[in-house]
This record gives C-alpha cells, structure tokens and sequence, in this order.
C-alpha cells in the first residue's frame, strides 16, 4: 500500500476487519476469507491510486474478496455446486453497499476476530501475529519486522496459525460466557501489544503509528462497551488513553524522539487525560487492582504532575512494587528500576540494572543498555554512558530511536572534550 496516501491506507486498514468479518460469516472459512480480504487489500492498493478511490470502499473490497473466493471455489468444485456457492457468496448489494445486517455488525465482528485470534490453541507470539494482520490489518511484510524476524518465517507462523484454527472448527460468533472469560486475558494482552507497538514502532523510520494504536484504542472502546464493569478492561482502556495523550509532544518538528521530562505538556490531550483518569477512578475502588489499572495510576501520575519536576516518584515506585508482585514482566523491572533511582539516586537503580542483565529476555535489547546509559550520565560517568548510548543505538531497529541515541552519545563526547 506504498503508493496510497496516508488517509487511504488507514482507511483500509480500518475496513479490513470488517469486510473480513462479512467474509466469516457469509463463508464460515476464517483462513479462506482472511487471504481473499488480503487479495482486496492488495488489489485496492494497485488500482485506487491510478483510478480513485470507489463510491463504497468496503462494498469493492467485499465484492473483489468475494471473486476471489469464487476463484478458489472453481478450482475444488463441479458446476452446478459452483454456481450456488457463488450466489451465496456474492451479496446483491455489494455493487452500491452494504445492507444494514453488515453496517450494524461491524463493530461486533472486531471483538469476534479478536476472540478468534485469541484462542487457546495458538501460541502468544501466533494469536498477536494473527490480530495484527486481521483486526490491525497489516501486511505480512509489516508483522515480520515489527517482531524483527524474517517476512517467510512470519508467513509461515500466520499460516499455521489459520490452520489451527480451521482444524478446531471455530464458529464466527460472538464466544459464549464460558470462552469469552478463558479468553479475555489474551485479548487484553494482544490489545495492549497492538497499542505498544503503534505508540512506538519497533523499527522504521516513524516513531509512531497511529494506525494501529488507534485502532488498538477504538477496539479497546468496544470491549469496554461490552463489560463495562470489569474493571481491568477499564484500567486498560484508562491506560491506552492515558498514554496517548501524550503523542503530539513526543516528536518535535523534524519528527525526533522528545523524552517525556522534556515534553511540552500543553500539547497533551487534556480531554483524553481527563477521560483516563475517570476511567480509573472508576475502576479501582472497585477492589481488583490488576496489572493494567496500576499501570494506568502510573500514567495518570505523570500525565497530572505540573511538570516533570513535580512528579510523585515515590508513588510511582510504590506502584511498581505492587506490579512486581502481580505478574513476571521485564519492563516492569526495568521501570522499577528508573522509578528507584529517581527516588533513591542512580547507584541504587544500576544495582537493580545489574540484578536484570542476566534475564534472557532483556539480554541483548537496546532498552536495557539505553536505561543503564541514562542512569550513568545521571551519575556523572559521561564516558561510560556515551559507549552504552552508542550500543543501544546499535541495537534498536527503529531509526527515530537510534538517532535519539546517537545525538546523546556525541552531546556527552562534546561534554568530555570541552
């Protein structure tokens, strides 16, 4: 979708999800119809710019979906059962739109395809890979480098997982009481990493994709209209919009990285910030303080401090220590860690550093060198911090980040040469 402009492209990636959702219904084939959704997608990215966008985006993507299915349908079928498969499959008002049977359920079908994708039977790393291409709507070739592994392998994982779920039979439904509590976790978590990976890219030339931590947004939004009084999906949403606000001032004028101390705080989303908060404020006197709630009271701490100065660090501290407690999350220790030196001093964050440069997980990652690198510079081994600045920088795939680095490592040389 290279050639489309950026207005399309989230256009796209917004009625992806839903013609899909169409497609399982009509079909009762989720990987049939997710490569037939995949095929339109492409088609569309070649045709529109050429000849303009059509009258009824989702009804062109729905009906080019449906031949394409019809394709595959003439290829397995004798003729007469061809022909009835492909009078069900095209709908009658795909050539001006959509009835209202479709309109009305688009919204459910991104919660359904959630729940799909979120199955028991597919691995974590499967069920987000699956999400992000059938509800976040990216390509292949997009997931492979967000997980920063190869477009093939990533192929393969999204294969397989379709298969597994062809296998076990899956009706598209909204899941049953039962199915939707075993699974709400996972869907929480995948929506959680969606959002994470739009509101900082883990590699290309963008800090942000707003694509995808809006659409992780808007899904969120749908779940909590679902069960509005399960307190961590609140706590969720709380801290995606939290979060969020931020954005416009995380990048200055030539789309550089702006940390948060530096961050000018009348660019954030007061009317986000003030929905997060009641958000919360709703959800933890309820009693169940889960692992999104605390991180949304850590959001909402230095989304209402004045300035970075004043912000509370002793109760963002005391919060991580609770987070600690309640789940095994590296970037929760490396949090702990930050929110203890801005407390204690530096010398007390790097022995935590040290404590947690033998977890596999962050072995290697450029966050943990980053944040070691800062907390030197704050104890004044510039010399020491410009090396891990410059290894970070290294390490990171994303190009914003790396520049970040690199200008921090040669502030501090100018500094030691001065």
């Amino acid at each position: 979708m290279a050639a489309l402009d950026a207005a399309t492209q989230q256009q796209l990636r917004a009625l992806a999800p839903e013609v899909l959702g169409i497609l399982c219904r009509r079909t009762k084939d989720f990987a049939a119809a997710e490569d037939a959704v995949q095929e339109a997608l492409v088609a569309a990215a070649q045709q529109w710019p050429a000849e303009g966008p059509p009258e009824h985006p989702r009804a062109w993507l729905v009906q080019v979906a449906s031949r394409r299915l019809t394709d595959e349908v003439r290829m397995a079928i004798a003729r007469r059962a061809r022909e009835e498969t492909v009078v069900s499959l095209v709908p009658a008002d795909a050539q001006v739109g959509l009835g209202a049977e479709d309109g009305g359920a688009a919204d459910d079908d991104s919660l359904v395809l959630l729940f799909m994708c979120c199955h028991p039977s597919l691995s974590p790393a499967s069920a987000i890979a699956l999400t992000l291409r059938a509800v976040g709507g990216l390509t292949t070739a997009e997931i492979a480098r967000a997980f920063l592994v190869p477009e093939a392998t990533m192929a393969q994982r999204i294969s397989r997982a379709k298969q597994l779920i062809r296998d076990s039979g899956i009706p598209f439904e909204r899941p049953g009481a039962d199915a939707f509590t075993a699974r709400l976790g996972a869907v929480m978590h995948v929506l959680y990493l969606m959002f994470s990976e739009g509101y900082a890219a883990s590699s290309g030339d963008s800090l942000v994709r707003t694509d995808l931590s809006g659409e992780a947004v808007r899904v969120t939004r749908l779940l909590h209209r679902l069960v509005p009084g399960e307190p961590e999906v609140a706590g969720l949403l709380a801290l995606l919009l939290l979060t969020d606000a931020r954005r416009a001032a995380r990048t200055g004028p030539a789309g550089e990285l702006v940390p948060l101390d530096q961050q000018d705080r009348a660019r954030w989303d007061r009317q986000a910030i003030s929905e997060g908060v009641a958000l919360l404020d709703g959800a933890l006197p309820q009693g169940r303080p889960g692992p999104y709630q605390l991180q949304a009271a850590v959001a909402a701490l230095h989304d209402e401090a004045p300035s970075a100065a004043e912000t509370d660090w002793p109760q963002i501290l005391a919060l991580y220590e609770v987070l600690r407690n309640l789940s095994d999350n590296p970037m929760v220790e490396l949090n702990h860690a930050i929110a203890t030196a801005m407390v204690q001093g530096p010398a007390a964050g790097l022995a935590l550093l040290d404590q947690l440069a033998s977890d596999a997980r962050l072995a290697g990652t450029h966050r943990l060198d980053a944040v070691r690198a800062h907390l030197l510079e704050r104890a004044g081994d510039l010399a020491g911090a410009s090396a891990l600045y410059r290894r970070a920088a290294g390490r990171t795939a994303s190009t914003v980040e790396r520049d970040y680095l690199l200008a921090h490592a040669a502030r501090l040389n100018d500094a030691l040469g001065a």
